[in-house]
């Protein structure tokens, strides 16, 4: 069995979300499915897309083949690159969250920086 991550058609006509879903490639793009992976909404602004990165590298790392949409969307969500690394998705959240964290500090010592060099 074939398994593909590909999206799923929901809401009502002319506005589209979808499921990002684990499928046999050989069922129909609305119809049955293994596993809900995620959901996309194209119409927000900015598009909202929540995938469980856990669940997703799982699929990839058992030889589920993603859609090129798919890919696009897992690269947002950081679950690529967990795939792609070889790390755990828990590993990778630790790492973007440091580095969130170093980015907030030199932000914050920029801003001291200017409003000492302003007061004096």
């Amino acid at each position: 069995m074939a398994v593909r991550l590909r999206l799923m058609r929901m809401g009502k006509k002319k506005q589209p979300t979808y499921r990002v879903v684990a499928a046999d490639a050989r069922s129909p793009r609305d119809g049955r499915f293994i596993e809900i992976v995620g959901t996309y909404n194209p119409r927000t602004e900015p598009s909202e897309i929540t995938i469980d990165n856990a669940k997703a590298v799982r699929w990839l790392r058992n030889g589920a083949q993603p859609s090129d949409r798919v890919v696009k969307l897992l690269k947002v969500s950081g679950a690529w690159e967990a795939f792609e690394s070889g790390t755990s998705v828990e590993e990778l959240e630790a790492q973007q969250a440091k580095a969130a964290e170093a980015e907030v500090a030199a932000a914050s010592a920029v801003t001291d920086a200017a409003t000492a060099g302003a007061q004096a």
